[in-house]
């Protein structure tokens, strides 16, 4: 991979930020965006935009051939089976909570069980919560001492009742990358349903949802070089085809009466009124983009930088960091506390240095209770980041240590 010219394709990352050249460290909250991006959602507003699944005119035909060319690129990203399992949604908290309402909100009083992770993102317990409330039994499975998930636990409290396993395939926190096959196995031997959230994983590696062997998987455009308000929701069509729609209205319908109304066919029936075109669009855009590149290049090169990072963290005394301490079975994200500073405190005074990374609780409060930590700051690379700024990240640190005499 070669980064400066990478570099070279994020308009925003020639920004200066109070007089210091930007170094983006937070692409677990969301990631820049390329001109090829950008330019894909320009094209389409200038040249054709309408409405799609409406139209006979031209441009009603050419804005949905390009939505459809969109679902069917992110199903070959996934390896789907077909096209017709891809719905897209807003982002992978709407992909949840599309499951958890029309899968399990008509069976939640009938009972069983849901298992999730103390290492979720707040999108994969809440959706849960509300369904705990309704009648079915929601259950956690802890993490280990060396970051990982207690498959001893999860073995302990899985029982024929279980009627979902839901987790993170990357930790927003953590950085660990869990088994998901051996999950997704332990799931099905007990008849439960498995469902991924790859908010953390689908951006950064390859991702195969029939070599997964899962029911449902989401992820979230934004955080893969897209625009903001697009996502994915994978589920096998068998599943799509038994449940009722999340959203109802225009589009997702094939006939309408006073009285009765009969839905569209999958994936249609799921993306009720006018969907966000040129979101799709810019997806598209963006997987091309991360496929010229590799997602086995991206994995590679994120690797050695998360090696590196770990490596030059390890040397700056009164900082803990937190996650699995081998690279290979984490992605590139570092979550630390420095000694007596607030990790707001240390984002801001980075943020003098032009450096931008997350601090807070980052929508994972469990895992923060876990940790004994109220928040943590964390730094999250991705294609557009080298050596460089690990180093620029290292120095602000000891910079901020200084100021606070760390």
């Amino acid at each position: 991979m070669d980064v400066e010219k990478i570099k070279a394709d994020f308009p925003i990352l020639k920004r200066k930020i109070n007089g210091k050249k930007l170094v983006y460290l937070d692409s677990a909250a969301t990631s820049q965006k390329p001109v090829q991006v950008i330019s894909a959602i320009k094209e389409y507003y200038e040249n054709r935009n309408a409405n799609v699944s409406r139209s006979v005119h031209k441009l009603g035909e050419e804005a949905t051939e390009a939505y459809e060319n969109a679902r069917k690129t992110v199903a070959k990203l996934i390896n789907a089976n077909s096209e017709k399992e891809i719905i897209f949604v807003r982002n992978a908290t709407e992909g949840i909570n599309l499951v958890a309402y029309s899968y399990f909100l008509p069976v939640a009083q009938a009972g069983g069980k849901i298992i999730s992770t103390v290492m979720e993102h707040h999108s994969n317990i809440v959706p849960w919560q509300f369904i705990n409330s309704m009648g079915i039994d929601l259950k956690f499975v802890g993490v280990t001492k060396d970051f990982g998930l207690d498959m001893e636990n999860l073995n302990k409290i899985i029982s024929a009742g279980t009627k979902l396993v839901t987790i993170t395939h990357a930790s927003n926190v953590l950085g660990t990358i869990n088994d998901i096959n051996q999950v997704s196995k332990i799931a099905h031997d007990n008849g439960s349903l498995f469902m991924v959230d790859a908010a953390q994983s689908v951006p950064h590696m390859p991702v195969d949802v029939q070599k997964l062997d899962c029911d449902f998987l989401v992820f979230s455009g934004h955080k893969m070089l897209g625009p903001t308000g697009i996502g994915v929701l994978y589920a096998k069509e068998e599943h799509l085809e038994n449940m009722k729609p999340f959203n109802y209205g225009g589009d997702m319908i094939k006939e309408v009466g006073l009285e009765k109304t009969a839905f569209n066919d999958v994936p249609w029936k799921f993306e009720a009124g006018t969907p966000n075109i040129a979101g799709a669009i810019g997806l598209k855009a963006a997987v091309d983009y991360l496929n010229r590149i590799g997602f086995n290049s991206i994995r590679k090169h994120e690797t050695k930088l998360t090696k590196y990072s770990l490596g030059e963290f390890s040397k700056l005394d009164n900082v803990e960091t937190y996650g699995p301490s081998d690279a290979t079975k984490r992605g590139c994200v570092i979550s630390f506390n420095i000694k007596n500073v607030h990790p707001h405190d240390a984002a801001s005074l980075l943020d003098r240095q032009g450096i931008a990374i997350r601090s807070g609780h980052a929508c994972a409060q469990p895992l923060m209770e876990w940790l004994g930590a109220k928040a943590v700051a964390r730094a999250s690379g991705y294609i557009y980041n080298d050596k460089n700024d690990i180093d620029a990240l290292v120095g602000g640190i000891e910079k901020v240590k200084r100021m606070f005499g760390v």
